[in-house]
């Protein structure tokens, strides 16, 4: 097995230009590696994962560094890891008329990242969705929430 290749600094964008133009090439005489990084996962610094072709990455990220959707890791004239962000699943909540402040609340207290959307909000799962719909299962008993599919 081979070292990890330790990821110290983010290169760029895929989609600049210069580097679709490598990656492109690289793409025909090489390989471009995929990092899939779930999105809970972005925020971190520092973290052990393994691209699509296994190999084994150790990323050590500066502070000031954030992982996003393309952020090319690694470049040399054989090889490139690219980030690509897994898919973000998300927990839809209806709340009744007089209920959605006090939903807010609620998540706001857990710290659960939402979104709005057509008068819905949109809970991040960052986990088994059980574990949610535990703590909103007095709010659904009393119809403050539903649960739309």
């Amino acid at each position: 097995m081979s070292d990890p290749i330790v990821i110290e600094s983010i290169i760029g964008d895929r989609s600049d230009s210069a580097l679709a133009e490598r990656l492109h090439a690289i793409g025909h005489h090489g390989v471009v590696e995929t990092l899939v990084v779930e999105p809970a996962d972005l925020p971190r610094r520092r973290f052990h994962a393994l691209t699509d072709a296994g190999a084994a990455c150790f990323i050590a990220l500066p502070r000031s560094a954030r992982l996003y959707d393309g952020a090319v890791l690694y470049l040399d004239a054989h090889r490139a890891i690219v980030v690509r962000v897994g898919e973000q699943r998300w927990l839809r909540l209806l709340p009744a008329e007089n209920a959605a402040l006090e939903l807010g609340y609620l998540a706001g207290n857990l710290h659960w990242r939402v979104r709005f959307d057509s008068g819905c909000l949109l809970v991040a799962v960052e986990g088994p969705v059980e574990g949610y719909l535990a703590r909103l299962q007095d709010f659904q008993e009393r119809g403050k929430v539903r649960v739309v599919e």
